[in-house]
């Protein structure tokens, strides 16, 4: 989706023309991230998705850039040597020279090469590092921001990398460098300060300051062209992060966004017009037959079952056949993500549910990564307390088999009266005994850091929706990204989302938002809004009466002050 293409930036040399033919097998891709290998966000996603076909287009000469996080590499990653005698005497170099670089094959669809780099090995070089970041491009990194000290020692050690990449060949490379969002960003600035001779793409997922603005209950979409940026980033003590992405789009031989919505928002934020607009995709498992879609979302949703009938143990007393799963998940911003709003839609569907004796009770899960020391307690004991149920059942079961066979054995029917006997009548009263419940079953399956101050635990406490007999709405709050080696709720995301009814999503800032295109693909339906990315895509590019976008208040114009 081509727009009409802005000014490059001519003032940095380095890179020179490709007017020459030559073979894209002599070409070699980078791409740069910090979620490679290392899901924080939509980011993951994104490369994941596409990782196959690049792949297949590239070849041996793609490589994927990003940290080396011990837990992820453990389960996520095979280290192996590499393949590529260039890269490896650049490793090999690099290394030698106090790094720490990994080469292996990141084991997700298409298996794609990843250089993993241990930025806290050269946390040594951090103040050098930032001195030259200061007095080469005046972009001053506090020492209290941890996350932009990573970006400034990844950033660095990227564009080490690629110039031994050059060093090390022996014959001019040519390289590109696709970098994503602010915090890999730093390495393409610096390839153009240091006149590396590498084609360069920045693509932005959205924009560190519409992300705070819209944080901060501002009419974002409306004011967009009225902001004071540098005082805006500055009150928010993000100015330093802000430079490093405003210099990262303006550096870039070819600058992209994923939707047109953070096109103008690029425009306006970062000053410079995207270049391309490349929404994100999916790779759609293409299924045979309808029946497929709803055998899976059987399955899924009979695990998600048995997670609620532990999780309510001692308060089970509504019909799970009667029940609908609905959800929210993504980064955790409160009202950006539509928290806010889909917590007051409960409570009123609550209260409309309960004055109309509705036998229908609705669950909301809420999936959002927060900061939490270790499992609830009384969660994983309703997870013991269900299987030993379950195991007591079996027991009762087989020793009721047994007696059933042995009187059809000798060909008489048997004495119901005396298929239970006291020992098991004390089994079962022993298990029932355990399921009592002198409290109510919790909103958060973990315990929280900040429990005081967390906005969606005040938000509940506010609208008093605290799972109680009463209502008719339960919460359950999991603060950590679902995984299928979870001791409490053992389910990967797709297996959760196949389980629901519905995902719940009314964004006010989504720059694209994968949440409702993986429902989309799994055949459940979901609530998006026109302020994100894949919301506009939907209103735009499908006319269908059964797909609906709900219209937020403060849309924006399609042309805020100025055409394009």
């Amino acid at each position: 989706m081509p727009l009409a293409r802005s000014l490059s930036v001519t003032s940095l040399s380095g890179m020179e023309d490709w007017d020459e033919e030559f073979d894209l097998e002599d070409a070699v891709l980078f791409e740069i991230a910090w979620e490679v290998a290392n899901k924080v966000g939509g980011i993951y996603t994104v490369i994941q998705t596409k990782a196959r076909l690049t792949a297949e287009e590239w070849g041996e000469n793609y490589f994927l850039v990003g940290p080396y996080v011990e837990s992820n590499v453990r389960t996520q990653v095979e280290l192996i040597e590499p393949t590529n005698p260039v890269l490896k005497r650049t490793i090999d170099k690099m290394n030698s020279s106090g790094c720490k670089i990994y080469f292996g094959r990141w084991l997700i669809e298409g298996s794609p090469y990843v250089i993993l780099i241990d930025v806290a090995y050269t946390a040594w070089s951090l103040d050098t590092w930032k001195s030259e970041l200061w007095e080469n491009c005046g972009i001053g990194v506090p020492w209290f921001d941890r996350e932009a000290n990573d970006s400034v020692l990844f950033g660095f050690l990227t564009v080490w990398l690629l110039g031994e990449y050059i060093a090390q060949s022996a014959e001019p490379p040519h390289i590109v460098a696709h970098f994503h969002e602010w915090l890999a960003g730093l390495g393409l600035v610096l390839c153009r300060q240091r006149q590396l001779s590498v084609a360069t793409v920045f693509t932005t997922h959205a924009t560190l300051l519409g992300r705070y603005l819209c944080a901060g209950n501002v009419d974002f979409y409306n004011r967009i062209s009225e902001f004071n940026l540098d005082k805006e980033a500055g009150d928010r003590q993000i100015y330093h992060r802000y430079c490093i992405e405003r210099a990262a789009a303006h550096c870039a031989h070819v600058f992209t966004t994923v939707s047109q919505i953070t096109a103008i928002e690029a425009e306006y934020l970062l000053k410079r017009k995207p270049d391309f607009v490349t929404p994100n995709g999916l790779n759609v498992k293409k299924f045979s037959a309808v029946h497929e879609f709803q055998n899976l979302h059987a399955q899924s949703k009979n695990r998600i079952q048995e997670f609620v009938r532990g999780h309510f143990y001692g308060h089970l007393d509504f019909n799970l056949d009667k029940c609908l799963f609905l959800f929210i998940a993504g980064r955790y911003e409160f009202s950006n993500k539509g928290a806010d709003v889909f917590l007051e839609a409960l409570a009123r569907l609550n209260y409309l549910l309960r004055v109309n004796h509705s036998d229908v009770t609705v669950i909301a899960f809420f999936i959002m990564p927060a900061r939490t020391n270790n499992f609830n307690v009384e969660t994983l004991k309703g997870q013991a307390v269900r299987k030993q149920l379950w195991d007591t059942a079996q027991t009762v079961k087989e020793r009721f088999g047994k007696k059933l066979y042995e009187s059809l054995l000798v060909g008489q029917l048997p004495d119901v009266s005396k298929m239970l006997d006291k020992e098991d009548f004390t089994i079962m009263k022993r298990a029932i005994f355990a399921t009592q419940r002198q409290c109510q079953p919790p909103i958060c399956t973990h315990n929280m850091l900040e429990d005081s101050s967390d906005p969606i635990l005040n938000c509940v406490r506010r609208i008093g929706l605290f799972n109680s007999s009463a209502d008719r709405v339960k919460i359950i709050f999991h603060p950590e990204f679902l995984s299928s080696t979870s001791p409490l709720l053992p389910m990967d995301y797709e297996e959760f989302v196949r389980g629901c009814h519905l995902g719940v999503f009314p964004s006010y800032y989504e720059p694209w938002g994968y949440t409702p295109a993986e429902c989309t693909v799994m055949g459940i339906p979901s609530v998006s809004t026109n302020l994100s990315g894949f919301g506009c895509f939907m209103e735009e590019h499908i006319a269908d009466p059964s797909a609906y976008v709900l219209q937020a208040e403060s849309a924006p114009a399609d042309h805020p002050e100025e055409p394009y």
